[in-house]
């Protein structure tokens, strides 16, 4: 006989916990005592229930993720070498760094295993090599990736590749012939959260971001098959907030589906995620594994479609084996002995992430609204306003960390006196600010550590000098 487990038990209403709660404080505030307040404009509350999922929130996320690995190309012989040592350790796919027009990929691609997936990011902007490479990849079984974004250069650096007018030309050859690429524009949101926007301000000036790009493609007037098989790629950063950048990634999903519905484009997009830099430190670095360990798992739980784990001692140091194979077995011990693979959508039914994934869109949303009522991101761009908004955030998250309301272990808690890195230090770590002519301000990413380790490497400086 089926027997029913807790049948005898009445159900309990949220109200009910409230007051059960609120009697339990015997006269103390409870939104004072038990109430979070966040950067992200959301309040986190002692206990969730079902009352608290929208019916309306359904996200669909991939049952699977890869493990991916950069490589920057400076000769196409050493970096085929490099990738295919990485395959062999494990990596399932990978980005490739292409520094000039002059770099002839096809051979690396040429020669590597098949059904690899690859990411191909350009840091010129070249119609005609791309058509070479979409003629290529056409008798290929590779599935890859083009990592195209105007804006997102322009954002980063304050200027367009040639010009406004020159690129959105190139722009259009781009996508009328990247037919065998995945995917050929990509989102780079990983600019405002390593600059120090909050959650809902990235995801606002993400799909504002894709929105100017649907509107140009629409204006195109592409096609309907066009539609329905194009698809973004939005590549973005994770932090140490775990529940909310789980909530984040779902919330991006859901929105870009939204938006994407609205112009009759295909709703689905990939998500590819690393760490970010926010939030790593060079004095007791080692302590980035652990930070680097549950981004990653919160982009897992989210639904990114692949991961790039950030080396350790990236930020100091060139690129090195160890470094590289310490940010891979992160993922391998994830997949392959936490099981991290074996189920899609696990974050979906929890109260709270449903919760702040909800909040965490309706707030965006907001904010995109604004933006298209002020005229759209880019306009939005050329006037200082999304920069402005984000140093605000940045210098409210600032702010915490130098009054230690925001912690990071071993910078400015529980530090190391003993720890020494000036002669350690083999790429320059902090914000490089070089004065030149921009059309805009550029959004300058910047680790909220550096103010504090400039003093510590100061200091070591002196006492060397003594």
């Amino acid at each position: 006989m089926k027997q029913l487990l807790f049948q005898e038990f009445e159900e309990v209403s949220a109200k009910q916990w409230k007051q059960k709660i609120q009697a339990d404080l015997k006269g103390a505030d409870y939104n004072e005592k038990l109430v979070t307040k966040t950067n992200h404009g959301i309040d986190i509350k002692p206990f969730y229930s079902a009352e608290d999922i929208p019916a309306n929130l359904k996200v669909s996320n991939p049952s699977n993720w890869s493990i991916c690995e950069k490589i920057y190309i400076e000769k196409p012989e050493n970096a085929l070498e490099r990738a295919k040592q990485k395959i062999e350790k494990g990596t399932e796919a990978l980005e490739f760094i292409i520094p000039s027009p002059e770099v002839d990929v096809r051979q690396i691609l040429n020669s590597l295993p098949e059904n690899i997936e690859l990411h191909l990011h350009l840091n010129f902007l070249d119609s005609d090599y791309i058509t070479k490479l979409n003629a290529f990849i056409k008798e290929s079984s590779h599935v890859v990736h083009l990592q195209t974004d105007i804006i997102g250069n322009l954002a980063k650096t304050g200027n367009w590749f040639e010009n406004l007018q020159s690129d959105h030309k190139e722009l259009d050859k781009v996508i009328a012939n990247s037919s065998e690429f995945a995917s050929s524009i990509s989102i780079d949101q990983t600019l405002y959260q390593n600059s120090g926007a909050n959650i809902p301000q990235q995801l606002a000036y993400s799909i504002a971001h894709a929105t100017e790009y649907l509107n140009h493609m629409d204006n195109l007037e592409v096609s309907e098959e066009f539609r329905q098989s194009f698809k973004f790629q939005f590549k973005i950063s994770t932090g140490s907030d775990f529940f909310f950048e789980i909530a984040k990634i779902r919330a991006l999903r859901w929105l870009y589906s939204s938006i994407a519905g609205e112009f009759n484009f295909n709703t689905n997009c990939f998500i590819y995620s690393q760490p970010t830099t926010r939030n790593k430190t060079l004095y007791d670095f080692n302590v980035n594994m652990l930070r680097t360990t549950t981004e990653s798992m919160s982009a897992i739980l989210g639904g990114a479609d692949t991961i790039h784990n950030m080396p350790y001692d990236a930020i100091y140091h060139k690129n090195n084996e160890f470094g590289d194979r310490i940010a891979r077995n992160q993922l391998l011990i994830l997949k392959t002995e936490s099981y991290f693979d074996k189920v899609g959508n696990v974050a979906e039914g929890s109260y709270y992430i449903e919760s702040l994934t909800s909040q965490l869109a309706e707030k965006a949303l907001e904010i995109f609204k604004e933006i298209e009522k002020g005229g759209g991101f880019l306009k939005q761009l050329k006037e200082g306003i999304i920069q402005r908004k984000i140093k605000e955030s940045a210098n409210l998250e600032q702010a915490k960390f130098d009054n230690s309301e925001l912690v990071l272990i071993g910078t400015n808690k529980y530090e190391n006196p003993e720890d020494r890195m000036k002669d350690d230090i083999e790429l320059y770590p902090f914000l490089k600010r070089n004065p030149r002519k921009t059309l805009i301000e550029p959004i300058l990413p910047k680790r909220l550590s550096e103010e504090m380790e400039k003093k510590k490497l100061q200091e070591e400086e002196n006492q060397t000098s003594k």
